[in-house]
């Protein structure tokens, strides 16, 4: 088992960033890469960004493209998200996922694990 706690979410300004964090623990090692999802009211849950436990793997979705970041420290067993330039629509909950599959997976289904979601709230 793998667990997944987020934190960094909270209200923010348009134009404002915010940094997400996710910390793993548990059996990391089965997993190959992680993955930031969101989620707005009344919305399907759609994919921010990718990254591999090597790092050397990222993707973003086009909306977030140029504004956010993923990174990782392996020391720490933790996933960042650096959200900057934040616009009223990236208003959502926002969740961290890990997947044991190799390759680009930017579909909900295969992320075996998932953590509790942080809101993210950005006023306009």
């Amino acid at each position: 088992q793998v667990q997944l706690v987020e934190s960094g979410g909270g209200l923010v300004q348009a134009g404002g960033s915010l940094r997400l964090s996710c910390a793993a623990s548990g059996r990391t090692f089965s997993t190959n890469a992680m993955g930031w999802f969101r989620q707005a009211p009344g919305k399907e849950r759609e994919f921010v960004a990718r990254i591999t436990w090597s790092g050397t793997g990222t993707y973003y979705a086009d909306s977030v493209k140029g504004r956010f970041t993923i990174s990782r420290d392996n020391a720490k067993n933790t996933v960042y998200l650096q959200m900057n330039s934040l616009k009223f629509e990236d208003t959502a909950v926002y969740y961290c996922a890990a997947t044991s599959l190799r390759g680009l997976v930017i579909t909900t289904g295969p992320y075996n694990y998932w953590g509790q979601g942080t809101q993210v709230t950005v006023s306009s």
